[in-house]
Parts: C-alpha cells; sequence; structure tokens
C-alpha cells in the first residue's frame, strides 16, 4: 500500500464522508463546519477541496436566486402598477 506523506493527503474513506455528511446535516452546525473544513489548517486536503467548491457554490446559487427575485419582482411591481391606472 502506498504510503502517504502525512495524513492530510490520504484519500478519504465511506466512513469519513459519511460522518461529514451527517455533521453537515445540522442547520448552524453544518454551515460553520463548511468553513472550518474549507479553511482549516488540519484538514484533509479532498474534504477542504469540497467544502470551498460547496462554499462557491453555495455563492453562485445565492447571486442567481437574488438576480431572479429582483427581475421577477421588478416585472410584478411593473404589472401590479399597470393594473392600478
Amino acid at each position: 500500500m502506498e504510503e502517504f506523506e502525512n495524513m492530510h493527503d490520504k484519500p478519504m474513506s465511506v466512513k469519513d464522508w459519511l460522518i461529514t455528511f451527517l455533521i453537515l446535516a445540522i442547520p448552524v452546525v453544518g454551515f460553520i463546519m463548511l468553513f472550518v473544513y474549507a479553511f482549516g489548517s488540519d484538514q484533509n486536503v479532498n474534504r477542504q477541496n469540497w467544502a470551498k467548491a460547496q462554499l462557491i457554490m453555495a455563492a453562485i446559487m445565492i447571486v442567481l436566486i437574488t438576480l431572479f427575485f429582483l427581475a421577477f419582482g421588478a416585472l410584478f411591481m411593473a404589472a401590479m402598477a399597470g393594473n392600478m391606472s
């Protein structure tokens, strides 16, 4: 079996991933742990990269949802203003 220079480079097992997903399922704790996993210095490199990707995807989704609500909110307000006169 191949030796890894340190434990942070070792691939994560299925058990490690299941524990990670269970922790992330807890509403507030999971969100905080996502930052700990992404930016903690003592984290597995696989979990760290995955957490960073999750945070980037969350930021993209927040931007897209905000733009969606702004666009359709403006259309709705314009339609309501047109019905008033």
